[in-house]
């Protein structure tokens, strides 16, 4: 469960809304922060240390106390500094890219960004999405010069393309009695697979036996040929002994025999609800994929396949993400 926002998150959603604030349409990367989009206010304890700098500054002006004006003004010279650190420990970071792997609807999507510290130390600077937890800086991208990259943890309920909204960088370092700030807005879009349906009945054309079998006792899977490895191979298909001797990862392209090609088709689902039908099928381009089986996926935009990989598999879960919404 989200925290509930506190003073200073209401105050800075508040500002959020103000017309003249940066970072309220989406950018593309990279994104540099600079001093005209990064904003600083008292932290609660920065409050506490303005009300009893104030009472010192009254108090020595009313005994024309000269040690104790020196002092006050003084202490606000350090905290005054403090206010300028913390902006200048944000002036300069970049985000230079992102990337998130599509999960499915309902999972949690694991954001990566990539940031560069440019001139300046960045020990204790933040990110997070939303009222997300907050996220510190690798050390990588602390010193300066360095660069490194953050994962922050995104929740993604439904399917389609997922918006990325509002990221806020912030630090109250060095002395903890302000916060510097600045949001900025990727245009990036991010995709979310459809939910998988829960107990789906078995490939078309398969009995629930051949359903249940493991992969590994499927007979006609012979090695075809080795090709690289992409994204999303299992490990256990890697030919290490050939990927050792070439230098590169190598992975084995398996052949189904005589198993025929799995026809995935959405007219033959017509009596499921319209999101029923595309959690099923989702089902079943996972089911088939795991079986090794060559699939072809119809829907009411055209055909994809037949073919099996990770490539085919991530443009029919694709395309089934990006089916309009029910009525629309």
């Amino acid at each position: 469960m989200a925290a509930k926002p506190g003073a200073s998150d209401r105050i800075e959603a508040a500002l959020a809304r103000l017309p003249f604030v940066r970072g309220r349409q989406p950018e593309a990367l990279p994104v540099t922060l600079d001093r005209k989009r990064i904003y600083v206010l008292p932290t609660r304890q920065g409050l506490l240390v303005g009300v009893i700098l104030l009472a010192m500054l009254l108090g020595a002006l009313n005994y024309n106390n000269n040690p104790g004006l020196l002092l006050a003004f003084l202490l606000l010279a350090v905290v005054h500094n403090g206010a300028v650190l913390a902006h200048l420990r944000l002036s300069g970071l970049s985000i230079t890219a992102l990337q998130a792997e599509p999960v499915h609807a309902g999972d949690t999507l694991q954001l990566r960004l990539r940031l560069t510290s440019g001139a300046r130390s960045r020990e204790g600077v933040g990110l997070r999405v939303g009222h997300g937890p907050e996220v510190l800086v690798p050390a990588s991208a602390e010193a300066p010069g360095g660069d490194g990259e953050l994962l922050l943890a995104l929740p993604a309920p439904r399917r389609g393309l997922l918006e990325l909204g509002r990221l806020r960088v912030s630090t109250t370092r060095p002395l903890g009695l302000a916060r510097a700030w600045s949001w900025l807005r990727p245009a990036e879009t991010l995709l979310v697979y459809p939910a998988l349906e829960a107990q789906a009945p078995p490939l078309p054309g398969s009995s629930s036996a051949d359903a249940a079998r493991p992969r590994a006792q499927r007979s006609g899977e012979d090695t075809h040929h080795l090709r690289d490895y992409r994204s999303g191979d299992a490990p256990r298909q890697i030919a290490w002994k050939s990927s050792a001797r070439l230098d590169r990862l190598l992975v084995r392209e398996y052949e189904a025999g005589s198993a025929g090609d799995v026809e995935l088709e959405w007219p033959a689902l017509r009596h499921l609800p319209y999101e029923a039908r595309i959690a099923r099928l989702a089902r079943w381009v996972v089911d088939a994929e795991r079986a090794g089986r060559r699939y072809r996926l119809v829907l009411p935009s055209g055909a994809i396949g037949p073919a099996r990989g990770s490539e085919h598999r991530h443009a029919c879960l694709r395309a089934l993400a990006l089916l309009p919404e029910a009525g629309a």
